[in-house]
């Protein structure tokens, strides 16, 4: 398949800026996929659709504060870094901009001197490899960052955002992402609350988001595009509930492409569903057949991207692409504080 077989014209104004409040009050599209029929409801109707029995994964990656400002040492010159993999102790990979001041052996200062960095070496792509200075007396790092990062908004929303928790789910836990696993923006606790009440379970994997997700197709033929990795967890205890899930007759849900990914790769890497940990760059388009999901909650993505290429896999092309056309002439809300879809 082509990347342009993907694209999809998307007037700006659809594209959400801010997120809707409550957060279950989004608006949810219901797909079959398997007649392609397309309902309209809200989010905190899901719970309808769900039956007793069934089972939701969500990703309790937590959004780190990742964008930080500083100045270089000896000239004062500003510079922006976001943090994307943890390396090791208080080494980071990171996008520096302007990339030309972020030479090997550069150092700079945020925060006032909270924390200072110095450039260990250029890696491909042009990101760079960071240690990390910092005043124990201070706190931890993730508390200095947590005093002086900012979130990590996409490029696409332009405006400011008041509350940084409404970036992260409410049952994030594990910090370590760049990017909000953003499907799971739409959950309250109270809606949680009557989910678990109706019998529906809940799993918690971990995959921690990176920018490389986002990260457009340049290629012409999508089976040439490389992925990049990002680090997962499953626990026994969340393997265990997908299995006897699938045993008894229950449905497995996937809240979101990262839980998708977290458990596809697990299946795929393992021939099973089991306790795992480590880095994944599965990519998943048309053609893929899943090993575990039978549903899918996500969020409205960008064109050409690699996650209107994974649900597209999973509701299939015509379906997906007609899904898509709908929500533009229905006005919903895209990407990240956008609107939602169910596809069962």
């Amino acid at each position: 398949m082509k990347t342009s077989d993907f694209y999809y014209d998307l007037p700006e104004e659809l594209i959400a800026q801010t997120p809707i409040e409550p957060r279950d009050h989004s608006r949810l599209m219901v797909l079959d996929k398997k007649t392609g029929s397309i309902g309209h409801r809200h989010f905190y109707d899901i719970i309808e659709f769900l039956n007793p029995g069934d089972c939701l994964i969500l990703n309790d990656s937590r959004v780190l504060p990742a964008r930080i400002y500083g100045i270089k040492e000896g000239t004062g010159s500003q510079v922006e870094f976001l943090l994307l993999t943890h390396k090791e102790e208080n080494v980071w990979e990171v996008l520096a901009g302007p990339g030309k001041k972020a030479k090997p052996g550069a150092r700079f200062i945020f925060g006032n001197g909270l924390l200072k960095a110095e450039v260990l070496e250029v890696v491909e792509g042009g990101n760079r490899v960071i240690r990390f200075e910092f005043d124990p007396k201070e706190g931890n790092f993730y508390n200095i960052l947590d005093r002086i990062g900012q979130m990590p908004l996409p490029p696409y929303i332009t405006k400011r955002l008041e509350n940084k928790e409404r970036y992260q789910t409410v049952y994030s836990k594990e910090l370590g992402s760049a990017a909000a696993p953003t499907a799971g923006l739409h959950f309250t606790p109270e809606l949680l609350e009557k989910l678990k009440n109706k019998g529906i379970r809940l799993g918690f994997v971990t995959l921690h988001v990176g920018l490389g997700t986002f990260r457009p197709v340049k290629v012409d033929d999508v089976t040439e595009h490389k992925m990049h990795s990002e680090h997962y967890e499953i626990s026994q205890e969340v393997a265990d509930l997908i299995l006897e899930t699938k045993k008894n007759g229950g449905r497995v849900i996937g809240v979101g492409t990262t839980s998708c990914r977290t458990v596809e790769s697990v299946a795929t890497f393992e021939g099973q569903i089991k306790a795992s940990e480590g880095w994944t760059n599965i990519f998943i388009y048309p053609g893929y057949e899943f090993k575990v999901l039978d549903g899918l909650i996500t969020n409205f993505h960008l064109p050409e991207s690699t996650l209107i290429m994974l649900v597209s896999a999973f509701a299939g092309y015509d379906h997906t692409m007609q899904a898509y056309k709908t929500a533009v002439q229905e006005r919903y809300r895209f990407f990240s504080f956008g609107d939602s879809m169910l596809i069962l």
